[in-house]
């Protein structure tokens, strides 16, 4: 499945890197670039993509502002932080005013096409370093089932419930049982949190 996807940053050099990232992937679509919130708006009033790519410091408009205006004139599109700061502040702010995700301008291609994967598919995404600062420090690894494990690793690469339940030969409502288990045991508020424990205690 396709993602539409579009940039608004006003550095020309950061469009032109994530736009070489991605330029072979078959399943991006690259609807263009705006170097500030103005030009932005103008676009959007003539296609709306599936995802913004949205730095946070703008010259007309800070990111925060821009991302609260275009999720209240168009709800359906979802809008992933771009930066090099990773304050809770920052962050919360944000993801308040609307954003399904905060990425930092060191991301990787694979962390890139990860973060649209799990954006596409409605959960949260935030950057390792980011949801390491947002949450405090899980040292010890809880026990967790075989089937627990098996679905961690598929929320991992990216798939939805729907996908994951096909995938295993497991309903729905039983993938959410597991989700909701594991965020309890690993004391995560969201996907993306648990998503970087988990990588960082060595579980998947």
């Amino acid at each position: 499945m396709k993602i539409s996807l579009f940039i608004v940053d006003d550095h020309y050099i950061v469009i032109e890197g994530i736009r070489a990232l991605l330029l072979n992937e078959k399943n991006i679509e690259w609807m263009g670039h705006a170097t500030n919130s103005a030009s932005c708006l103008s676009f959007l009033k003539l296609q709306q993509p599936e995802i913004i790519l949205m730095d946070i410091n703008l010259p007309d408009k800070s990111g925060t502002e821009l991302c609260k205006e275009v999720k209240q004139l168009y709800p359906a599109i979802k809008i992933i932080g771009l930066s090099t700061f990773n304050q809770q502040a920052v962050v919360n702010n944000m993801i308040e005013n609307g954003a399904s995700g905060y990425v930092l301008k060191n991301a990787t291609k694979e962390e890139l096409l990860l973060a649209l994967a799990i954006v596409q598919g409605g959960e949260v995404y935030l950057s390792e370093e980011v949801a390491t600062a947002l949450q405090k420090p899980v040292t010890k690894k809880p026990p967790i089932t075989r089937r627990e494990k098996e679905v961690l690793q598929l929320i991992a690469q990216g798939y939805t419930n729907s996908q994951i339940a096909e995938q295993l030969y497991i309903s729905i409502p039983t993938v959410n049982t597991h989700r909701k288990s594991l965020l309890e045991k690993f004391e995560a508020k969201n996907t993306a949190i648990l998503i970087s424990i988990v990588i960082r205690l060595g579980i998947i």
